[in-house]
């Protein structure tokens, strides 16, 4: 099946049961290894490894959660950008998503309580070779991906955050 199929049966099957459209993600579990290494396991087998850097007491072993963040980020846009495009039957030859971010490590380590612990701005760069499409075109692909990306909606909302300690 292609994308364009598969998006059009999702689509259909949840215009016909909307109730079915809103569920809970699978959860991701962390188990803090050694030092800042952290083994995050989902419920299918999926796992990663984090660690922080050199400089805050990490290893600098693996990715840091952040860069993980960035990089869901990036390939959630490259994803939508694929599945926008094929279902307006754009022909792609290559996608190229660059995801960075300014931060400033005095709000992760609680130095200032008036600056963030997390990124203050994020920046995607994308890059889109489609033969054919418009510059307008291909600024649509990418904004609509920035506007549907649930990774890219989700750190640009203030979603709540319940938190329970057992």
């Amino acid at each position: 099946m292609s994308i364009a199929e598969a998006v059009e049966r999702a689509n259909a099957y949840l215009a016909a049961h909307p109730e079915e459209a809103r569920y809970r993600d699978s959860a991701a579990r962390a188990h803090l290894e050694r030092g800042l290494v952290v083994d995050v396991a989902g419920p299918t087998g999926e796992s990663l490894r984090t660690d922080m850097p050199t400089g805050i007491g990490g290893t600098a072993t693996a990715p840091s959660p952040g860069w993980f963040l960035r990089a869901a980020e990036a390939g959630c846009l490259a994803s939508l950008i694929g599945i926008r495009a094929a279902s307006l039957e754009v022909e792609l030859r290559s996608v190229d998503v660059e995801v960075d971010s300014e931060s400033d490590d005095r709000g992760i380590l609680g130095l200032d309580e008036s600056i963030p612990a997390g990124a203050l701005s994020v920046r995607a760069l994308v890059t889109i070779d489609a033969p054919g499409a418009s510059r307008g075109t291909i600024e649509a692909l990418a904004a609509w991906a920035l506007d549907h990306c649930p990774v890219t909606d989700t750190v640009r909302r203030s979603v709540p955050i319940e938190l329970e300690v057992r």
